[in-house]
Order: C-alpha cells, then sequence, then structure tokens
C-alpha cells in the first residue's frame, strides 16, 4: 500500500526546521515532508507574497507528487495555507483527492488573524531596514512560548526569524494576516484536528474555536496542548506527535483505496466529477435534515444488512444515514408507486410497520430476517390492524427499499473502486480522446488503474 505523506507547514518567522522534533516522534508513520515557505528557512520570497501565491506554491508541490493518501499540517501563518490548499482539495483540484486529513496548530484562520496592532507594527518595524537584530529576534521567539525554550532549539528559532526574507515578513503582516478568504474555505469535511496552546495568545483556544473550527465540521472539540503558547511544534513536540499520530490514524481509516484515488487524479477525470465523487465519500453533514426517527433509522439499518448482506454495522447505519438524507432532500430516483405516499411518508410508514409486525425487527436472526422479507416481497405479509400499509403496499414499498439500497450502495467511490467501476473517468484527456479506445471484451486501456474483478 501506499504510504501516507504528510506535508508540514511551518509559522511565520520560522522554517521547515521547526518540525524537526515532532518528525523524529512520528518516526516512520509516514513519509513526513516539512517545506520552506518561500521567503523563509533562508529561500527567497520571489513573487509568493501573497496568499494565493503560497497556496499556488503549495498545491503545486503537492500536485507533482499526486499522492494518493496525504495529510497536512499548518502552523499559524501554515494553518491558512493548509486550509485554504484543502478547500481546492474539496473543489477536484488536480493532482490533490488523495487529501484525507488536516491538522492545524495555532492556525491563523482563514478570516482576518486577530492580531494586536502595536505588535503588528513593532514587527514590521525590526525589518524596515532588513533583517531584526538577534535582540529582537529573540523577543519574537521568547514572547511566543509559555516558557522559554531549551537553548539549542531557541537558538534555531531566533536564527529562523533573522534569515527571513523582509519581503515575506511584511507581505504576511500587512496583507496575508489581515486578508478574508473565509468564502473560498467554507466546510471541508474531512478528519480534522484542531489545536491551540493552553498560553496562547491572540491564536488562543477561544480565537481557534471562533475561527477555525467552524470551517471542520467533522473536527469534533479542539484540542488544547498545556504548558505551550505559540511555539507549540518547539515546546511540546511530544503531545503533538501524538495528537497528530491520533489524527493520521483516523484520516487513513476513512480514506478510498490509493488506486481509486491515482485514477481520480488523472487528467482524464473532470474536477468537478473529481469532486462530486469525493463529496459523496464523504457523505452528508451529521446534522443534515433527515425524515427518519432514531428507532425508524436503526430498523432501516437492519434491513440494509439483509438486502445488501453486510456484516458491517457500521456501513449499514453510514448507508442507512445516507438514505435518510436523500428521503428528506427528495434526492430519489424521482418516480413512486401510485398508491404508495410520497417516499418520505411512505418510508416511516414502512419501517413502522416491519417493526410491529415482527414484533421487533432487530431482535430477529439473519435467517427469520429472510424469511420475513420473502413474505414481504412476495405479498404474503399480513401487516396488522393498525398499520398504514396493507400487504400489497407493504410489498410495493420493500421493492423501492431494495431498489434506493442497491443505488445507494452502488453510487460510493468506495463501492466502485472494489468493483473496479472506472466509468466516471472519461473525460477528455491531454493526448486522448473521451470514452473507451478499445470496445472488444477482455481488453483493458493503460489508464484502468482498478483491479479487473470479474474472474
Amino acid at each position: 500500500m501506499s504510504q501516507l505523506q504528510v506535508f508540514f507547514l511551518h509559522a511565520l518567522g520560522a522554517s521547515a526546521g521547526e518540525w524537526k522534533q515532532v518528525i523524529a516522534r512520528l518516526g516512520d508513520r509516514a513519509d513526513c515532508i516539512a517545506l520552506d515557505l518561500p521567503g523563509f528557512g533562508g529561500t527567497a520570497a520571489g513573487e509568493a507574497t501573497d496568499v494565493t501565491a503560497l497556496v499556488d506554491w503549495f498545491c503545486a508541490i503537492v500536485a507533482a507528487r499526486a499522492p494518493s493518501r496525504w495529510c497536512v499540517v499548518g502552523h499559524s501563518m501554515g494553518g491558512k495555507i493548509a486550509t485554504l490548499a484543502a478547500a481546492r482539495a474539496r473543489e477536484g483540484a488536480p493532482g490533490l483527492a488523495g487529501l484525507c486529513g488536516v491538522v492545524l496548530v495555532a492556525a491563523s484562520p482563514p478570516s482576518p488573524e486577530p492580531m494586536d496592532e502595536q505588535r503588528r507594527q513593532a514587527m514590521l518595524d525590526w525589518f524596515a531596514d532588513g533583517a531584526p537584530t538577534r535582540e529582537q529576534a529573540a523577543e519574537f521567539v521568547d514572547n511566543d512560548c509559555a516558557h522559554r525554550l531549551q537553548e539549542a532549539p531557541r537558538e534555531l528559532a531566533i536564527a529562523d526569524v533573522r534569515r527571513s526574507d523582509p519581503r515575506a515578513w511584511r507581505a504576511w503582516l500587512q496583507q496575508g494576516s489581515r486578508q478574508d478568504v473565509s468564502g473560498q474555505a467554507g466546510q471541508i469535511a474531512l478528519p480534522a484536528l484542531i489545536l491551540a496552546g493552553a498560553e496562547d495568545g491572540d491564536l488562543n483556544a477561544d480565537a481557534q474555536r471562533r475561527l477555525n473550527l467552524p470551517h471542520y465540521p467533522d473536527a469534533g472539540e479542539m484540542g488544547v496542548i498545556a504548558d505551550a503558547a505559540h511555539q507549540i511544534p518547539r515546546e511540546q513536540p511530544d503531545a503533538l506527535a501524538a495528537r497528530i499520530d491520533a489524527l493520521l490514524r483516523r484520516a487513513e481509516a476513512s480514506a478510498l483505496p490509493p488506486r481509486f484515488i491515482d485514477l481520480l487524479n488523472l487528467p482524464r477525470v473532470q474536477p468537478r466529477m473529481r469532486a462530486a465523487l469525493l463529496a459523496r465519500h464523504r457523505g452528508p453533514p451529521q446534522d443534515a435534515p433527515r425524515v427518519l426517527s432514531d428507532a425508524q433509522r436503526a430498523v432501516l439499518a437492519a434491513v440494509v444488512t439483509s438486502v445488501l448482506a453486510l456484516d458491517d454495522a457500521t456501513q449499514a447505519a453510514d448507508l442507512a444515514r445516507r438514505v435518510d438524507v436523500g428521503l428528506a432532500s427528495q434526492a430519489g430516483d424521482g418516480w413512486r408507486f401510485a398508491d404508495l405516499p410520497a417516499d418520505a411518508q411512505a418510508w416511516p410508514l414502512g419501517l413502522d410497520a416491519l417493526e410491529a409486525m415482527t414484533g421487533g425487527w432487530r431482535a430477529l436472526d439473519p435467517v427469520a430476517r429472510e424469511g420475513w422479507l420473502a413474505r414481504i416481497a412476495h405479498g404474503e405479509a399480513r401487516p396488522g390492524p393498525h398499520s398504514a400499509l396493507d400487504g400489497a403496499q407493504l410489498a410495493r414499498w420493500f421493492e423501492d427499499v431494495r431498489a434506493e439500497i442497491a443505488r445507494t450502495w452502488a453510487s460510493l467511490p468506495a463501492t466502485m473502486a472494489a468493483m473496479g467501476y472506472d466509468g466516471f473517468a472519461t473525460g477528455n484527456a491531454p493526448g486522448e480522446g473521451e470514452g473507451y479506445v478499445l470496445a472488444e471484451a477482455d481488453q483493458r486501456e493503460p489508464w484502468q488503474l482498478l483491479p479487473d474483478t470479474r474472474g
């Protein structure tokens, strides 16, 4: 299996070196790639002095590798870049399809970064005539720490500040940190971890909760690193590495198979299609409107296990949730049987009838469920007197249930990967025509990366 790649983006005035202790603790957990942002770590700012250019720069690096699984860890200034890169991945940007997790460490938000204006001006003044003095750089580092760093990492941090390109330093403080790109960021439905130092200032836990957390609906509650301020990677590398490792495991567990991502990354998959499939994989928001009660949804999940012969209760519950959200949004197949009410009414009635006539559907063993479903399908089941559906209506309702469960399951990218389906990769890539060139049986084209599962 392809190794997970993790990209690390540092803070203002730092360098790739700020991640050295964290990466050492992650060991061979992943292929860790720490980058020097343009203008830092001894590099020149070049033309990458605004937020858009920085995101372009980072996305180009990732796209050149087109990793089948990757995560991004952004600290402070690097956090804003990480969020906007994740937003581009969500929109189907080429080469970014494998993004499966985001970690923000005391991150600058997509909205203007809260910053004391006197402190901003003082930091600008340090770079007014070139590099700051050693004392000014030391003040910057020490003020960002809960306690004075040990001598070696402190000296490295001071040296990083002093070798920052003044253009990049000023551009971030005057423009990048103030830029409001929250609309571009939107909501990013990926496993995410948002952290703050317990003793940080402007980018403390409250700021993270207000300004970054709303962009990540799957982040859950944010984390706070004790005994740290803003220089978390240097102050608490053990605690930070442990938190990152946990997120990486969660991200990998929810990722699509590498070969499917490799296929998605091909130019013959249009960005809109890529974005649609990635969104479908992540599923609807947890708070999406629904029509079923918790009990009805649980019965539906049990029906899913029978219809698809699933032995994975989590997957069955996920499919039931997707179907339920589809009912609420009327995103079904567009038709219904004439003697049944609209789907949003028929499904709760059918599930209630199923529960009542069997004396508790979820308590039945698989063989008993099969028997009941067979009788329902053949119109032989007799709902009780309180059922809103008679036997014939229940048979037609169950026909619709089977079709919708199968349709929802087959539409999932994970199912496509398991079946070897690549019919979505038929766009017009450079040097290639649309669709398939080889039309004879048992012939495959070079771009068909998924395994042939027919045998």
